[in-house]
Formats: C-alpha cells, structure tokens, sequence
C-alpha cells in the first residue's frame, strides 16, 4: 500500500482505469519478409549467337537460387555495350543484385569491366579481390581477371569470370556475403558480435 499527500491509502483498485490495469502491447504485425531478387547476365559473343551453350550463367542462377533468391536469367548477350544497356535496365527494375559471367579477361573483346563501371556509383574492391583469392589458390590465370564489384542504385553488381571454374569460386565467396550485403544496401543495421555491449 503506498500513502499518496493527505494521508490516504489505496490499492491499484482505486487507481484510475489507465493506471490500474497491467499494461499490454497491442499486436504488431511483422513486416513481409521480402525475397531478394537477383538477374545474372552473361556476356559472350559466342553463346549470344549460339556457337555454344552457356554454361556459367545457369551455374550462376543455381547458386542464387539456393541462397533464397528469386532469380532472372541467365540473359546472354554480346561482349561490349549490350553488357551496359542490360545492367542499366537491371538497376532500373529494382534487382537487389546483378551477377555477370564472362568478359572479365584481357583478350580484345572482353569488355565487362568496362562496361559494368560506366554504370556504378561505387566500387566495392573487396568483393572481387576475394573473388581472385580464391580462384588463385587453385589456379594463376585467376589473376588476369579484371572484374570488379561495386553499388548502383539499390543495385550490387558484381562481374564473374566466364569459366565453370571461375563462377564456382564467385559462389563461394558471395553465398558468405552476398544477403548482408543486400541487407547493407537497403539500409539494415550491421550486426554484432555476440557477447559485444550495446
């Protein structure tokens, strides 16, 4: 019992009903979990004009698939500016990620990089250094890919090499980092290590 001024006792019954009741949280609706939505493009002369089939970018779009991606493509196109034009219309339909296959070498028509830079705001170096990374440790050609990672829009666009190989090494670098990086993108909070203060 607490004795409020003037000497009165009284019960949480004698309160007034906002204060005498317990109080309880009104039911929040959680927010849809929204799938995050991914495009691979492959850039290739020769698959766009049917000499062989592409391989690297149903690899691509497997690996997508099993990190809870819906996943367009693989789109095949020509080496060069339609790798531009299909990555500016990826950004502007709202894809959380890009993934390109091919075109990341050093030969005269491999001009993905080039392409996928004129349409960045940003770089993120560490994702295609990490990339290069792991495929050196299996073979030293990997150090002549030219492919880099970075932000446009709402959009992370990164460039994989066009050898099986190669695209297997991109998947297992980005499915460790690949949803915190769309999670980032949109803006989420980074996450702490357990243990750490507040």
């Amino acid at each position: 019992m607490n004795a409020p001024r003037g000497g009165e006792a009284f019960s949480h019954s004698h309160l007034p009903p906002a204060q005498g009741r317990a109080w309880t949280a009104e039911p929040v609706a959680a927010e849809p979990v929204r799938t995050p939505r991914a495009l691979v493009v492959t850039a290739s002369n020769r698959a766009s004009a049917g000499v062989y089939a592409d391989k690297g970018g149903p690899l691509l779009a497997e690996g997508l698939g099993r990190l809870g991606f819906a996943v367009d493509g693989p789109r095949v196109v020509p080496d060069g500016d339609p790798v531009e034009e299909a990555l500016r219309e990826g950004v502007a339909a709202g894809y959380d990620v890009i993934l390109t296959t091919g075109g990341t070498g050093i030969s005269p028509t491999d001009r993905t990089p080039d392409a996928t830079a004129r349409v960045l705001d940003y770089e993120v170096p560490g994702i295609p250094q990490a990339i290069r990374a792991e495929g050196l440790a299996k073979v030293p050609t990997a150090a002549l890919s030219r492919g880099l990672a970075g932000v446009a829009g709402h959009t992370l666009i990164v460039n994989l090499p066009g050898s099986t190989g190669g695209v297997r090494d991109g998947l297992a670098v980005l499915e460790r980092i690949l949803l915190h990086a769309v999670d980032q993108i949109r803006g989420g909070d980074h996450p702490r290590p357990s243990g750490s203060a507040s």
